[in-house]
C-alpha cells in the first residue's frame, strides 16, 4: 500500500533537531524521535510504531538494513526508510544532504510501496536498496 500524501517524516534521534527544524521551515510534516519515544527505545520498538503510523524514517543508522531483527521490523511494519550513506557528516552536512534529496525521496515514495530502504548521499543523490521488502541486487539510482 502506498503512503498517503502529505508525507510525514520521522527524524531519528541520531540526526538531531536541526534537520527537523529545517524541514518544518520548508513546510514538511516532521516528527522527532524524542517527542514520541524514550531515549533508550530500541530500534525495533520505534520502527514498528512509525510503520503503523505511516511515517517515513530519516536516519544515519545503516544497521537498520543489516541487523536481522531491525530489518524484520522494517519489513513487517511496512516502513519506508532513507539512510545517510555516511555517518560521519556534520549536522549542517546532514541537513544539506536530506534537503537536497527531498525531491528524489518524494519520487521514490510516490512510485514505490513500502517496505523500502534507500541511501542518501552527502550531495543528495538517492539510491533505492530495498523495495517491497526485498534487497535489490544492485542499487537503483533515482533521477
Amino acid at each position: 500500500m502506498k503512503l498517503r500524501e502529505p508525507f510525514t517524516f520521522f527524524v531519528d534521534r541520531s540526526l538531531g533537531r536541526k534537520l527537523a527544524e529545517r524541514l518544518r521551515a520548508q513546510g514538511f510534516a516532521v516528527e522527532m524521535h524524542d517527542d514520541h519515544f524514550a531515549i533508550d527505545a530500541t530500534d525495533t520498538t520505534w520502527l514498528t510504531d512509525v510503520g503503523r503510523r505511516g511515517w517515513i524514517v530519516l536516519t544515519k543508522d545503516k544497521a537498520i538494513r543489516r541487523n536481522a531483527l531491525e530489518r524484520e521490523a522494517l519489513v513487517s511494519s511496512n516502513v519506508a526508510c532513507f539512510m545517510l550513506g555516511r555517518g560521519d557528516l556534520s549536522s549542517d552536512q546532514m541537513v544539506t544532504a536530506f534537503v537536497a534529496a527531498m525531491p528524489r525521496m518524494q519520487r521514490v515514495l510516490r512510485r514505490s510501496e513500502p517496505p523500502l530502504a534507500a541511501s542518501v548521499s552527502a550531495l543528495g543523490s538517492v539510491a533505492v536498496l530495498m523495495e517491497n521488502g526485498a534487497l535489490l541486487s544492485s542499487p537503483r539510482q533515482v533521477k
